[in-house]
């Protein structure tokens, strides 16, 4: 064999020499590695950050425990008899600030039940008779005919929400009869469920809070209700209007802060809306779009600051928190009531809105981030805007907290598919967060303040809340306001019976001999698959594959 072959050899084996046995063993983490593993494991350290220190601690004090022996647990007994002073004020210091503890610390409040309304079916509005009653009334010219076309295709809304008797007339004839009526209908169909669900008797009741917007007779509604159950003579009572879809939040507060002062008793809140005398009969676009969304619907809720109340109850409050954008005059006036040129009234929506609900939502999450957000959420946040402001870098973007990490469950309300488009886009939820208010949406409508018990009452209906959960309900409304609330599930909560949901939350999807129950699994694969569906067309699919 000469050099030649030698070399030629020598080159074929390096060629053919297979690399070593560990260089495949490891993975390539700087590929593999997925952030989002990271940023959750970092969670876990730090909200457990302070039980990881404690353990050191606790064992520090165990090992110091067993070194003691019985002379020196004598020393210390004689030494405590010669220091009986000491020892009587430092007992009565301790009791004294137990009671004081204990008598001032707030009260939980319990929600034991809630009921919402469903109106008969006979009052269903489906898109061709709302826009041949709205043809046949005479009040609209054609452009306002298309317009309102448009905005019921795009809204989100399905075939089956629900419109006062009023409105089924040809022509419509909206009177104080007929929205006495319809707030009696809707306040009292709700009551008698809750009152049923619950069993608890009407005397029992010790608050009362109405919430309804745009219809305040005299007698109010409030004093309506104390009429028909009989409520006793010393009830308090208080009637909120003109607070707009967020009012419902706010009665809840309110019946926090009465439960807090009064012991041992329950509180009944009533969030509705009227639609009878508030249906716009004009042709100015931005006073019709408020004919296109809102639909009949209405919600009683029924709370407890009683101890012996936590074990059949629902769910306890744990946050409230409440932001008014009203010193700024263009969130002040971007959800107005006024009359047209014509003189006639309705409401207004300003194109200004999504902007204005955007900033009161952003001050209203930081109000409420410290107060949900666990330990980890708060840090990043709190070191990207010291970089920030540091660096003075406008290229480092402020961290948006993950509320996925303080929240099970999110109920959005349902003013609009725009709103809950906007939201789901800003907070980075999955559609599975956002489908209650989509399917409350599809199915009643907006109902205003009520809106979000609907929602509630989906994500019941699916069986989906187990015992911890935490719920998130964001609620906007005029003036301009921003509210949230948020519950804390006591047990694995079932729906009641005679929920809105009852006879429709499993309905399915059915097309060439398959079915697939509607859920957030297929909604989320219809969106993965179909990027171009929106939220309208996919509940559009929904209704049309459902029947």
């Amino acid at each position: 064999m000469d050099g030649r072959d030698g070399g030629e050899n020598m080159g074929r084996q390096r060629q053919i020499s297979p690399p070593p046995a560990y260089s495949r063993i490891l993975p390539d983490f700087l590929q593999s590695v997925n952030l989002k593993y990271v940023k959750l494991g970092y969670h876990y350290l730090i909200t457990h950050l302070l039980t990881l220190l404690l353990i050191p601690l606790m064992a520090m004090i165990l090992v110091e425990a067993s070194r003691t022996n019985p002379e020196d647990v004598r020393q210390l007994w004689i030494h405590l008899q010669y220091n009986l002073v000491s020892v009587l004020v430092c007992s009565v210091v301790l009791v004294f600030g137990s009671t004081v503890y204990i008598m001032t610390r707030p009260r939980p409040v319990y929600l034991v039940d809630y009921a919402c309304y469903r109106a008969p079916d006979e009052l269903a509005a489906p898109y061709a008779k709302f826009m041949e009653h709205s043809r046949l009334s005479g009040r609209f010219d054609e452009a306002a005919l298309e317009f309102q076309r448009k905005i019921l295709e795009r809204s989100g809304l399905g075939e089956e929400t629900y419109a006062p008797a009023s409105m089924h007339l040809i022509p419509p004839r909206p009177s104080m009869a007929a929205a006495r009526e319809e707030a009696e209908q809707v306040m009292f169909g709700a009551l008698d469920v809750l009152f049923k669900n619950a069993s608890v008797k009407p005397k029992d009741i010790g608050i009362l809070v109405v919430n309804c917007s745009l219809f305040n007779p005299t007698p109010s509604l409030s004093a309506m209700i104390v009429n028909k159950y009989k409520l006793r003579g010393n009830i308090l009572s208080y009637n909120l209007g003109g607070m707009g879809c967020s009012a419902g939040v706010i009665a809840i507060d309110l019946a926090r802060d009465m439960l807090q002062v009064h012991r041992g008793t329950y509180a009944v809140v009533v969030s509705t809306e009227n639609i009878t005398q508030n249906w716009y009969f004009g042709n100015k676009k931005s006073m019709l779009i408020p004919n296109c969304l809102f639909r009949v619907g209405g919600a009683a809720v029924l709370l407890s600051n009683k101890s012996s109340d936590r074990s059949r109850s629902k769910y306890k409050l744990v946050h409230v928190v409440r932001t008014h954008r009203g010193a700024d005059d263009k969130a002040f006036r971007c959800v107005y009531q006024e009359q047209d040129d014509s003189g006639t009234v309705g409401v207004s929506l300003s194109k200004d809105l999504m902007a204005i609900a955007g900033g009161a939502l952003k001050t209203n999450i930081t109000t409420l981030g410290p107060l949900v957000l666990p330990i980890s959420e708060q840090l990043l946040f709190f070191a990207t805007l010291v970089a920030k402001k540091v660096f003075n870098n406008s290229k480092i973007k402020p961290y948006i907290p993950d509320f996925k990490l303080a929240f099970e469950h999110f109920c959005i309300h349902a003013g609009g598919r725009a709103v809950i488009d906007e939201l789901e886009k800003n907070l980075q939820l999955l559609p599975s967060h956002v489908e209650p208010s989509r399917m409350t949406l599809h199915r009643f409508g907006n109902t205003s303040s009520s809106s979000i018990w609907y929602e509630l009452a989906y994500i019941e209906a699916k069986g989906r809340m187990r015992k911890g959960n935490r719920v998130w309900q964001i609620a906007f409304g005029s003036g301009f306001k921003c509210n949230s609330a948020v519950w804390q599930a006591l047990r694995n909560v079932k729906p009641s019976p005679r929920s809105p949901w009852e006879d429709c939350i499993h309905r399915s999807l059915g097309q060439k001999g398959f079915q697939i129950k509607w859920s957030s699994e297929v909604e989320t694969r219809f969106w993965v698959l179909n990027p171009e569906f929106t939220s309208t067309s996919l509940l559009s699919l929904h209704d049309q594959l459902g029947t």
